[in-house]
């Protein structure tokens, strides 16, 4: 009879990291659900997508949208105390909820994970059941499932609303490969031919291909070293909008997606690469895109 082995790196996803930390807010998450499905929820309640509030009947002001900045869950959690101090498996309103986007969701869903001793990591990627025969840029959680021993994508940002306006009939606690694609499956499908990198980036800005692929692909690999940067954060080797990839940069994303690929096989080979080779290593400062400026980390 085969054994089964536990992940090797358990431990590692199971202790909060520099963006994931609760800080001084760690005793909020004490009282929260341990379902899935329900700490999900939680999620929903506090956070409300800055480009999505148009369907709760919600309109933000810039001020309202200075949050989508936020890096670190500790600051992200003093804001939602800062303006409701109820305890956070208490809904608010949708006005009343911080802006965010899906990085948000999905770092405060590891977060409150890791307090419950349940490993978890934020991957960046993207989701393929927003727009029909598109991958818009997408993060997620992924959680070890004791019982299923396996890795599990949930999705934290999709709630009522968001099932009916985008048409989700599937299971958000266990999103399939196929619906959410890490960003390093993007990259090696498109560079075996099998699928078209013109179908992955954000359509609203039509923007898409190799460039947005690469960098979310830097993105993955830097949370998978448990530093989950912002959508828009940009360092290193991350190519500028529309940019020919050059050979030897071909060639280091080919070895990250490898790397990102296989998962906890390809941990310690991965977190080697990110921190010695400095076109991937994440340094103190980073470039703000949405913002046009450096910032610190």
């Amino acid at each position: 009879m085969q054994t089964f082995e536990e992940p090797s790196t358990l431990d590692y996803y199971s202790e909060p990291g520099v963006m994931t930390s609760p800080g001084r807010h760690a005793s909020l998450l004490d009282n929260v659900p341990r379902d899935i499905a329900d700490l999900a929820s939680v999620a929903q309640g506090l956070i409300i997508h800055e480009h999505l509030a148009h369907a709760y009947g919600v309109s933000l002001s810039a001020e309202d949208r200075a949050p989508v900045h936020v890096r670190r869950v500790e600051e992200l959690l003093g804001l939602i105390v800062a303006k409701d101090s109820r305890p956070l498996s208490d809904a608010r309103e949708p006005g009343a909820r911080v802006a965010g986007n899906c990085r948000h969701f999905s770092i405060l869903m590891v977060a409150m994970l890791r307090n419950q001793g349940v490993p978890a990591r934020a991957r960046c990627g993207f989701g393929g059941y927003f727009v029909d025969g598109l991958f818009e840029d997408h993060w997620v959680c992924e959680y070890w499932s004791k019982a299923s021993r396996r890795w599990m994508l949930v999705d934290a940002q999709i709630d009522a609303v968001q099932r009916d306006l985008f048409g989700i009939d599937f299971d958000l606690t266990d999103v399939g490969r196929d619906r959410f694609m890490i960003a390093g499956d993007a990259w090696a499908k498109c560079r075996e031919g099998a699928a078209d990198p013109g179908a992955f980036g954000l359509s609203p800005l039509k923007e898409a291909g190799y460039w947005w692929i690469a960098g979310n692909l830097m993105r993955d690999a830097a949370a998978l070293g448990n530093l989950e940067m912002l959508p828009w954060d940009c360092w290193g080797a991350m190519p500028a909008p529309d940019a020919n990839i050059g050979d030897a940069d071909q060639e280091l994303f080919d070895r990250l997606a490898e790397y990102a690929r296989q998962g906890d096989g390809g941990f310690d080979l991965l977190r080697k690469l990110c921190a010695t080779d400095d076109r991937l290593r994440v340094p103190s400062a980073v470039f703000n895109a949405v913002r046009r400026r450096e910032e610190a980390v």
